[in-house]
């Protein structure tokens, strides 16, 4: 068995924090939502699609 020394030494994928961080975004907002689910624009707010798009000149 191989266990990961103590220190410095985690790597950190930042592409896959940054979906953790989204999906979490997702799962407050659903439940906090009235209807059963999310609508596709309730999904993009939450996601900032907008916002992405115009940072990229779309």
């Amino acid at each position: 068995m191989h266990v990961a020394p103590v220190g410095g030494t985690a790597v950190q994928d930042h592409v896959a924090l940054a979906e953790i961080e989204l999906c979490g975004e997702l799962i407050i907002a659903a439940s906090a939502a009235r209807e059963e689910r999310l609508s596709l624009e309730s999904i993009d707010e939450v996601l900032r699609v907008a916002e992405e798009r115009d940072a990229q000149g779309e």
